[in-house]
């Protein structure tokens, strides 16, 4: 179970900052949305730097879980993933006021978590 929940996890966390980036930043940058300016310019380094850390995080976290499944399972790598995982969901309460973000960053907080709870269990 240990294992599914540690695929499931970075997964979600690849994959949802692959959608993050494509609704918030391209579509609306293909779109014009936004005019140009300074808010505009913060509003999309602040969804592009948060993306695409999510996606670079959850590309590594299922690579070495596809590589070395025995060092995903460490107590460290799990709790540096608890951090991140407390890290994107403070950012979404502190910076970003719709709630998909504080969905997706709380549904891999129950996901790792989850993960940390089972790792004798492999």
């Amino acid at each position: 179970m240990h294992k599914y929940f540690i695929y499931a996890a970075y997964g979600w966390l690849a994959l949802t900052g692959v959608l993050h980036f494509s609704v918030d930043v391209v579509s609306q940058y293909v779109r014009g949305m936004r005019a140009p300016g300074l808010e505009t310019t913060l509003y999309y380094g602040l969804n592009s730097a948060f993306s695409l850390g999510k996606v670079a995080f959850g590309l590594l976290g299922l690579y070495l879980a596809w590589r070395a499944m025995d060092l995903v399972s460490e107590a460290p790598v799990l709790l540096l993933s608890i951090a991140a995982a407390f890290g994107w969901l403070a950012i979404t309460f502190l910076f970003i006021e719709y709630w998909q973000p504080k969905l997706n960053a709380g549904i891999f907080c129950a996901l790792i978590l989850a993960a940390f709870m089972t790792r004798g269990s492999q």
